[in-house]
């Protein structure tokens, strides 16, 4: 239970970055298996059986993930004592939840009994797993030792795809098919809290922390409001489309949800540097972390989204089938959603890490409270396809928001936003304009652009070098010193 070693920023983006490529593969496979599986109206009940039981997943945590990462990056501090404090919180919070959560249930899909079986088959033991892995994943994330984190993401998949392929295999009914879908969470949960207890001692009786409850209220509804924007639509959706039409928007939503995990690699290796940059060496080191990560963000998320925008028929055809291509417009509509969720993230993480958590959780409030209005009014006017305009425009909101209540959106603008975002608007005007009948050409083409723009922007190159190269030097300091 001594130190170890940490890894690397680089490192720990390369651990990341091939689990989360392996997993999401392998997650992105499970959904094309069960949308031709399953029928459209079936599918559409798995959907928002999901979206509720991530909601409830994360009550679990209520970004409690987030207070534990803030204590355990202080110096002199006992992480046995955090991380047994933290689990306790996160126990009482998981029965709150199932109490809350089989409440809500009852409440609001009593008239739908196939619904409502598929729902609990899938949240029960979902959630429970998603709260194990949770705890794990975040003390890997906060002792930077990414690669236990990827191990358990991995194991996730592989228990998810051969739990489908079992209940497929023995052609199980669709609440079966739930059932083993959520097993496959609980599966690698376990496993991730084996993990954690061979590396830090868990004390029960210990000393609780009790600053691990300071700031909680905002935390609390930020990480609501978090995980409550991805589930908003097919909630929402419920009650102004068919089922069969949900099933539709979910094909076409998954597919930039599963993408977003590879940006979303940057974020969480960014995460704990940015929380230990502020408070070590102040507002300036922490600007210039900031601005690097929203370029390399920002270039990964405009990466993912050009063959979406292309070839939105031909990957939908690919993956599903001739029966889902009319999902193919919603899919290209939400292909935007990568660029603008990698950029939302930065720019939230840059709040969040210097103290400005309650500006980030009035934001995501505001885009909350938007988005229902947006999928209520776009979806019944103009069905899927308006359905997936009110994605779009919930992160429009989002990125006002964050880069406005920024103390230093000036230099981020200058920096970042008006030079990246302009240009790959006039890119995609541009290709489109020429190469719309050829979208293999045009995806080479603006990808190829893309590359260019950082081989023509020193400045991210030099701050590439310069961070990995101090990350290693204080890495070796520390080292040195124990």
């Amino acid at each position: 239970m001594g130190h170890v070693r940490k890894n690397s920023i680089g490192k720990n983006v390369f651990h990341l970055f091939y689990s989360t490529a392996f997993s999401s593969g392998l997650n992105a496979f499970t959904l094309v298996v069960l949308a031709n599986y399953l029928e459209s109206s079936s599918y559409g009940m798995f959907s928002i059986a999901l979206a509720f039981s991530l909601i409830m997943g994360y009550f679990t945590d209520v970004g409690m993930s987030v207070t534990m990462l803030r204590e355990g990056s202080k110096k002199g501090i006992s992480l046995s004592t955090v991380i047994s404090s933290y689990i306790k919180i996160r126990l009482v919070l998981l029965g709150v939840t199932f109490v809350g959560g089989f409440f809500f249930i009852q409440l609001l899909y009593q008239d739908q009994p196939e619904l409502m079986q598929t729902m609990y088959y899938l949240i029960f033991p979902m959630v429970i797993g998603l709260t194990m892995q949770s705890i794990s994943v975040t003390y890997f994330q906060l002792v930077e030792e990414m690669q236990y984190s990827g191990l358990i993401r991995m194991c996730s998949a592989v228990f998810l795809v051969i739990s489908i392929s079992l209940g497929m295999f023995f052609s199980l009914k669709p609440t079966i098919i739930a059932l083993l879908y959520g097993c496959s969470y609980l599966f690698a949960g376990m496993g991730g809290m084996y993990l954690t207890s061979k590396r830090v001692e868990i004390r029960f009786k210990s000393a609780f922390h009790k600053d691990l409850l300071k700031n909680m209220l905002s935390f609390i509804i930020s990480g609501l409001l978090i995980v409550i924007l991805p589930q908003l639509g097919p909630l929402v959706l419920e009650k102004t489309l068919t089922l069969k039409q949900v099933g539709f928007f979910a094909v076409a939503y998954r597919i930039p949800s599963a993408l977003y995990q590879i940006p979303g690699v940057l974020a969480g290796a960014f995460y704990p540097v940015l929380f230990k940059s502020y408070n070590s060496k102040g507002g300036s080191e922490h600007l210039q972390l900031n601005i690097l990560q929203l370029k390399m963000m920002a270039l990964t998320g405009m990466a993912m989204t050009v063959p979406l925008y292309y070839m939105p028929e031909i990957i939908i055809h690919s993956l599903f089938g001739e029966k889902w291509l009319f999902a193919s417009s919603a899919l290209q509509i939400l292909s935007f959603m990568l660029v603008l969720q990698s950029i939302n993230v930065a720019l939230a993480d840059g709040l969040t890490t210097k103290a400005l958590q309650t500006r980030r959780t009035i934001v995501q409030a505001v885009a909350v409270a938007g988005g229902i209005g947006f999928y209520t009014f776009f979806s019944r006017q103009y069905g899927v396809e308006g359905a997936a305009f009110a994605g779009i425009a919930v992160e429009i909101l989002s990125f006002a928001g964050f880069w406005l209540l920024n103390p230093k959106r000036g230099e981020i603008a200058k920096k970042v936003l008006l030079p990246y975002i302009s240009t790959f608007i006039i890119l995609l005007a541009v290709i489109t304009h020429f190469l719309s009948a050829q979208p293999i050409s045009a995806v080479a083409l603006h990808l190829l652009c893309l590359l260019i723009i950082i081989g023509v922007d020193p400045e991210l190159a030099r701050k590439l070098i310069s961070f990995i190269n101090q990350k290693k030097n204080f890495e070796k300091k520390q080292w040195n010193g124990r």
